[in-house]
């Protein structure tokens, strides 16, 4: 199956070119790795109207199956991706969020800080994941898992999943 997906890092400073996104391209590798399609990696700075507008346009726009954020989702004053996401979806997906917060917690204690979210836009998924390439990459091994079949389901191409 070819998911689409968008991928959209939140970081001041790799907006501003003054640290290189790393998150990104790692997730960008673990997608086309699984055969899935990057539609597009976009930058922004941790700004809700950016946020909201890169999501609307990655759904509603260009069709994404799904979209990865990656960072913003922590406790500073600036991480607002968990709200903007909130705002933006029409169905939460808690369980997504919960899985990842509780295996990350095997890794390092402080991943139960995460308020990351997911969930659902029309026929599309949004998954919020934490900036680090290493909690991506942690966070792969379930991902792969679930994501088709959501996708399929949400697309009419599978039944329930407890079916």
């Amino acid at each position: 199956m070819k998911i689409r997906v968008g991928i959209i890092v939140l970081s001041d400073k790799a907006a501003r070119r003054e640290r290189e996104d790393r998150s990104g391209p790692v997730l960008q590798s673990l997608i086309e790795d699984e055969g899935w399609k990057t539609e597009r990696l976009l930058v922004i700075p941790d700004e809700e109207e950016e946020l909201r507008s890169a999501l609307l346009a990655m759904i509603d726009s260009e069709g994404a199956d799904l979209v990865f954020t990656s960072g913003g989702t922590g406790l500073g004053p600036r991480d607002i991706t968990p709200d903007v996401t909130a705002g933006v979806i029409e169905k939460s997906v808690p369980g997504i969020a919960e899985i990842l917060r509780l295996k990350g917690y095997e890794h390092k204690a402080t991943a139960v800080l995460s308020r990351g979210a997911a969930g659902i836009r029309g026929k599309s998924l949004i998954v919020n994941l934490p900036g680090s390439p290493k909690a991506v990459r942690e966070s792969w091994p379930i991902l792969r898992k679930i994501i088709p079949h959501a996708i399929e389901v949400l697309q009419g191409r599978a039944s329930e999943c407890g079916a």
